[in-house]
């Protein structure tokens, strides 16, 4: 089973089922209907650095914790760079980069933490968004994985970094993959493939030429791949099988609308008491 489509109040998240069995968590992957952004942005615009107003931001934002239960001196965000630095989220890290870029966590694209009521946040429109939860020891993660990001493993090594903090057994752990490009829409020229290729076995099993010098690239399931390697069993790893670009009407896409869009995000939060 993918992701399930929730609607709440006029908008909707896309949740994965084996995390909410776990009734540990408040989460999910938003999409672009029902805020307060106007134009390119329209109109659930989650991120500050696309050049949206502000003042909308902090409304969609405030309407999106309201509906997870927590609140925007909560929620955590980071100056996402494409890179590969995981940071842990302690209490006092409440409310930073919620209301502005100023005190966001400084070039960071995962965030894992074990502090119930955190509200762990990512920003996408077409890179990879990766959930991951301990079940056992009672942790969440994010990681934010472009086509650069996954080549650096992001998502591996926030599996490393949980084991290593938290002493999670990946063994135990369940990730989904969140909506993002797809293979369908992700077409990159030689000396991008050529990066994959060196970095990665088996280019066949990710990637496809169409013949002319382009090579389409299925980032969802690298990073699928990614998690497999650093332990997580792959029955359980949930696929969205969602790709933004095709589904622009739902989700920002940065690839379709040629970099003038917003950003969607994913959110994880430990539930109160469950620790």
């Amino acid at each position: 089973m993918g992701f399930v489509k929730e609607q709440r109040e006029n908008t909707y998240f896309f949740t994965v089922p084996s995390f909410t069995a776990t009734n540990l968590v408040a989460h999910g992957y938003t999409c672009r209907l029902g805020g307060a952004s106007a134009g390119d942005y329209a109109s659930l615009n989650l991120a500050f650095h696309v050049g949206d107003d502000p003042v909308a931001v902090r409304n969609n934002r405030r309407q999106v914790v309201n509906l997870l239960g927590s609140s925007l001196d909560r929620l955590v965000a980071a100056e996402q760079v494409h890179g590969r630095n995981v940071h842990v989220v302690e209490s006092r890290d409440g409310g930073r980069g919620s209301a502005s870029m100023e005190d966001a966590i400084l070039q960071t694209d995962a965030l894992i933490t074990n502090v119930p009521g955190m509200l762990l946040s990512m920003y996408y429109a077409d890179c990879v968004s990766i959930f991951l939860l301990d079940p056992v020891k009672k942790a969440v993660a994010l990681a934010h994985a472009g086509w650069k990001g996954t080549l650096q493993q992001v998502a591996r090594e926030t599996v490393h970094r949980m084991r290593e903090v938290f002493g999670s057994d990946p063994g135990c752990c369940l990730a989904a993959i969140g909506p993002s490009i797809g293979p369908c829409c992700f077409q990159v020229d030689r000396p991008v493939f050529e990066q994959f290729a060196q970095t990665f076995t088996n280019p066949e099993s990710f990637c496809l030429a169409d013949g002319q010098g382009k090579w389409q690239i299925d980032l969802p399931k690298l990073n699928q791949q990614q998690l497999i390697r650093a332990g997580i069993p792959g029955e359980n790893i949930t696929q969205s099988n969602l790709c933004t670009a095709c589904n622009h009407d739902i989700f920002f896409s940065h690839r379709q609308e040629q970099g003038q869009t917003g950003r969607q995000a994913a959110l994880i939060m430990l539930k109160e008491g469950c620790n």
